[in-house]
């Protein structure tokens, strides 16, 4: 701690990290949270470190909620932005905090102040002192969605010695796949704690929250018919557009009907990519420029979204997907949304954000995976030619996706069990 604070203070004060509700992260908080805190003799508390797992977290819990109204709950984050996506769930059963630092005398406030009836760590966050704190208080702790990414199970390995110790104290690891039983094994974990549950994050991926947004109108305005092939790169990352903008080029000698759709993951890159694809000889076109500045008699040649969150909706146009952060950049984007709405899916060799599901994909013929650019374009034109192959990825990809049907319930049925022990 002592070697990482100059660091840490410089962030802090710089450019405001940690700084909202600092005193949180070693266990004080505020009257009214002390208040809230005291109104329950118990509560389960879940750790969730940033969007991603909250957003987990947020779907067990309302899963839990249902199955027991009465159950209060106390959602801890590491990050900011984990943080203000979960305060927005916030209510009379829900309160948000900051994890503390995992020293035990801050953890221990925490837990003083917390009192659990249950810890619920999701994916990757296993503290130990946190974990020694409400173990010696006989309380149930369960690591659900549990994963590990190949940098983690290399490091846990080297200090098996150590974490052996520390997994042991572990009442349940849900795991996502059958493959990843045998590596929380070598771990020290018991055969009869670890639970192939299936992934809370892809269960229910085809269930409509809302009602879909309707871009057939925006895309007739700019001369795209409904019977026109749509390539679209998903979730994007730099470089990557350049690559599918020139296969695309190449691709419309043979299909002119192809049309080229980009959703970058990061929106505020929509402007740069639009001059880099420009300065390659496209007409390019931003989805907020639609229907304002630009002549109605316009035909790009393609579009790049520029709005957020509407990603999933625009899946369902599409001919093919590509699926970003995983040819020009590593880990890999989510193809489960693509892949539910029965599209054809094509990722780069870096999915190693998503291994296990696209090992799953892979082994069963749900998904392509190429090596370099070339590949990818060959690809294309394989798929495009031949839609009965595009069909059968996309039912293979529906099937593997089936198998976390229901993971959402069989987790919080889980947990359930190990509180009323």
């Amino acid at each position: 701690m002592l070697f990482l604070l100059p660091g840490f203070l410089h962030k802090m004060l710089k450019r405001g990290k940690y700084r909202h509700k600092f005193a949180q992260r070693f266990g004080f908080y505020s009257k009214r949270v002390g208040v809230k805190l005291r109104s329950r003799d118990q509560w389960l508390w879940m750790h969730a470190v940033s969007v991603g797992e909250v957003l987990i977290g947020l779907k067990l819990i309302e899963q839990m909620k249902a199955m027991d109204p009465d159950l209060g709950v106390v959602l801890s984050t590491t990050t900011s932005t984990g943080y203000a996506l979960a305060n927005k769930s916030r209510n009379a059963g829900l309160e948000i905090i900051y994890n503390p630092v995992d020293f035990l005398w801050s953890v221990s406030r925490a837990v003083r102040a917390i009192r659990p009836s249950q810890l619920v760590l999701i994916e990757a966050e296993v503290w130990p002192n946190l974990l020694y704190a409400v173990k010696s208080r006989g309380v149930t702790a369960a690591l659900v969605n549990a994963r590990l990414s190949p940098r983690s199970e290399s490091r846990y390995r080297k200090f098996q010695w150590l974490v052996r110790t520390l997994f042991r104290q572990l009442d349940a690891v849900c795991v996502q796949e059958e493959e990843d039983i045998s590596k929380w094994l070598a771990l020290g974990v018991e055969r009869e704690k670890i639970h192939r549950l299936g992934s809370v994050k892809f269960d229910d991926v085809q269930k409509v929250e809302k009602t879909p947004q309707d871009f057939s109108r925006l895309l007739h305005t700019i001369h795209i018919s409904d019977e026109r092939l749509i390539l679209l790169g998903g979730s994007t990352h730099r470089g990557e557009e350049k690559i599918l903008a020139s296969h695309y080029s190449e691709l419309r000698k043979t299909y002119p009907n192809l049309f080229l759709v980009i959703v970058p993951r990061h929106v505020e890159r929509s402007r740069e990519i639009q001059e880099t694809l420009q300065n390659m000889g496209s007409n390019v076109i931003l989805r907020s420029q639609i229907g304002k500045s630009v002549d109605p008699s316009n035909k790009p040649d393609l579009l790049i979204v520029d709005t957020t969150g509407d990603l999933r909706d625009w899946y369902r146009y599409a001919t093919l997907v590509f699926v970003g952060k995983s040819l020009c950049a590593s880990g890999g984007q989510n193809p489960a949304e693509a892949i539910s709405a029965g599209k054809a899916v094509i990722f780069g060799p870096h999915m190693e954000n998503f291994r296990a599901l696209c090992t799953a994909l892979l082994k069963e013929g749900g998904a392509i995976q190429v090596s370099d650019s070339e590949a990818l374009k060959n690809t294309f034109k394989e798929l495009l030619e031949n839609p009965a192959r595009r069909n059968a990825l996309a039912e293979k990809g529906s099937a593997v996706l089936d198998a976390h049907r229901g993971a959402c319930i069989r987790t919080a049925t889980l947990l359930a069990a190990l509180r009323s022990k």
